[in-house]
């Protein structure tokens, strides 16, 4: 497996009790790239993204904060564009069966990636990331200003 270095910006949307702890693992016990055991923290590429990745969950009624980090990270796997990346792991769960996108972080950990870049099932063209170093995810950095955007709350969601 290739990896590459990343360096940029990325946007978690949290649960408000968690949102002072961003640099936080996951709690879920599984995930698309996660199952017991591992470490997996998931943001987006995008403000646009963060919220469209947590959409399939947001029937919870949660307040979700919009937090704005960054990943600096020398080694990260890349499967961004390969679809069977992006599968509904749900469905293949309840099924019974493991789910295919374990394997690509299963390899991914394997080849020492500390993070992990794929495309939003959804809608393609916007990326996600599942950081396995969690030292490699850092509150804040320089995130432009058009990029971050302005607070807001809306729908149970302060961006």
């Amino acid at each position: 497996m290739t990896l590459i270095a990343f360096d940029a910006p990325v946007w978690r949307l949290l649960p408000e009790q968690i949102a002072t702890t961003p640099t936080a693992a996951t709690n879920a016990p599984e995930g698309r790239f996660h199952y017991s055991g591992q470490i997996a923290a998931y943001a987006s590429l995008t403000a646009e993204g963060a919220a469209v990745a947590i959409a399939r969950y947001v029937d919870d009624k949660l307040t979700r904060i919009l937090v704005p980090m960054w990943l600096k990270a020398n080694a990260v796997a890349d499967v961004r564009g390969d679809a069977a990346a992006s599968v509904v792991w749900q469905d293949q769960r309840a099924a019974g069966a493991t789910p295919s996108t374990w394997a690509f972080s299963d390899g991914a950990r394997r080849s020492g990636a500390q993070a992990l870049l794929y495309s939003s099932r959804t809608r393609p063209e916007l990326s996600h990331v599942v950081v396995f170093d969690l030292a490699c995810l850092l509150v804040g950095g320089q995130i432009p200003q058009t990029a971050a955007g302005g607070a807001h709350r809306s729908g149970g969601v302060t961006a």
